[in-house]
């Protein structure tokens, strides 16, 4: 393993190249602490168009309308909060929502079992989670194929892993091979017990909430449970417009439970929004209000984040493209509305459209990786893994998105201007036609001077030849294989794992096996 890769036990030092090895293979693993930003944000819309959106979203909002379906309890919280019911559509007037949304806190800390890593959302903060909800993995043995429960438990320690990584996520793949009514139970499990990162919970069916919820109060405390947030889980909207019983469901155990929830919006522009940004956003934003303040009439006060995940159509066939300067844009004008709503904000991740982990892949990660970074986002999904458009999660895209976290970190730090960084010493010592190698400054600080991939090749060709040639995905590959092999699961209390194995057990002998 890697120096960057963990060592939060280094053993002690006695010099020389031994003492290194030793640390480099140490198994402990090291977190490091999610990036608070000393850079500033990347503001793309100016105070008149930002209050033209505004004034739009409630126009939609007032005039237009969000359908609740299926759901009379969230019809009646409405009709008793003032807005206007007709059928299944809420009309929500100017100004309830914004008004309903300021008991939202403006950030939050989500607690893990591991007190060491637990995170801050919101605020300078920037929180990393993995892919989630790809029913499909790619290696490069075994190529793309269904998601099966082993494959969900590697994942979520490829996660442990992971230096850059701060939280767990949730539905990292989609383990087909348990049946749809307890696979929720199967990936909470794993990630209580073979990670001790935050992480989140299930979604799919109310129900699966209230799992959820009671997992947490055996693995925390139910104490811990009821006064601090210890899931955040996604709620998306199904766009356009339209808030179905299902996620609403989920979203009502959890802001009941003060539990945080993403109220994201789907959203593909040209399909399920309008083609223009100005336009998108408009609808983002009346999405967002109406699911945060429905949040909010259930517990006032509850956790939530502004979630926007937009993409774009190729108007050509009809699939959806990422990385696009439109989407980018949409990230950024996103993040100003969340901010001047006062709530976290949630986008980005390393979306791509291609098929495989190749230069596609890189390049359209790239794009929305630093858009998130200088956009403001304060947590992010899919932070790693993600492959063709999010239908499948990668290995070999994991390790290779995971490494380049790693950068936004070091570029999330800003520029030290302190006497160290300054280097005038080294300025002086060197002076004209020197150079700058054996000087005194760069012996003291050269091992933490330049960010480092763990991944990456930059050796000569002759080396690089030599050791077979290898690209990126083939370095990725191995990669997978070392840090897998040097997992070791995190100490847990043996009566909180039994007490949470003896839930699942029960729950799963509750009810017979169902996969649709």
């Amino acid at each position: 393993m890697s120096e960057a890769e963990g060592n939060a036990g280094r053993r002690a030092r006695g010099g020389g190249g031994a003492a290194r090895r030793a640390a480099r293979t140490n198994v402990g693993i090291e977190t490091a602490r999610f990036i608070t930003r000393n850079i500033p944000d990347f503001e793309i819309l100016n105070a008149e168009a930002l209050e033209l959106i505004e004034a739009n979203a409630e126009t939609v909002l007032a005039e237009i309308g969000v359908n609740f379906v299926d759901n009379p309890g969230a019809l009646a919280r409405w009709r008793e909060a003032g807005a206007e019911i007709e059928g299944e559509r809420v009309r929500i007037p100017r100004g309830l929502a914004r008004k309903l949304c300021a008991t939202a806190p403006a950030r939050f800390v989500q607690h893990a079992r591991n007190p060491e890593r637990n995170v801050e959302i919101g605020g300078r903060n920037l929180v990393l989670a993995p892919v989630y909800g790809p029913p499909f993995v790619r290696d490069i043995d075994g190529g793309r194929r269904y998601a099966t429960m082993e494959d969900f438990r590697r994942f979520v320690q490829l996660g442990q892993m992971s230096k850059w990584m701060h939280h767990s996520g949730g539905t990292v793949c989609e383990p087909t091979d348990v049946p749809v009514n307890k696979r929720h139970l199967d990936m909470i499990h794993a990630h209580m017990t073979l990670s001790d990162k935050p992480f989140m919970g299930s979604v799919t069916e109310p129900s699966r909430a209230r799992d959820s919820v009671a997992m947490c109060e055996l693995l925390f405390g139910k104490d811990v449970v009821a006064e601090n947030t210890v899931m955040t889980s996604l709620i998306n909207i199904n766009s356009p417009l339209t808030f179905d019983a299902t996620m609403m469901g989920a979203l009502e155990v959890y802001a009941a439970a003060n539990q945080a929830c993403i109220v994201s919006p789907f959203i593909v522009g040209g399909a399920m929004a309008p083609v223009t940004v100005a336009g998108t956003l408009t609808q983002v934003l009346a999405e967002v209000l109406a699911g945060v303040a429905y949040s909010q009439l259930v517990r006032p006060g509850a956790p939530v984040i502004f979630g926007a995940f937009v993409t774009s159509i190729d108007m050509n066939s009809g699939a959806p493209t990422f990385g696009t300067p439109e989407a980018s844009q949409i990230l950024y004008g996103a993040g100003q509305l969340a901010r001047r709503l006062g709530l976290p904000f949630r986008s980005g991740g390393a979306l791509c459209g291609s098929k495989l982990p190749d230069a596609q892949a890189a390049y359209e990660t790239a794009a929305t990786l630093n858009a998130a970074l200088l956009g403001g986002v304060n947590f992010m999904l899919h932070a790693a893994g993600w492959l063709e458009g999010g239908l499948v999660a990668s290995y070999e895209k994991y390790v290779m998105d995971a490494d380049q976290l790693g950068a936004l970190h070091r570029m999330a730090a800003g520029i030290a201007t302190d006497p160290a960084a300054q280097a005038m010493d080294a300025l002086r010592e060197v002076g004209p036609g020197g150079h700058f190698l054996g000087c005194a400054h760069t012996q003291a600080h050269f091992r933490d001077a330049f960010w480092r991939t763990d991944l990456l090749d930059y050796k000569p060709f002759e080396t690089w030849d030599e050791e077979g040639a290898r690209d990126t995905a083939t370095l990725a590959a191995d990669r997978v294989t070392r840090l897998l092999a040097r997992y070791e699961a995190p100490p847990l209390d043996p009566a909180r794992r039994g007490a949470v194995e003896d839930y699942v057990a029960r729950r799963k002998a509750d009810m017979p096996d169902a996969f649709v």
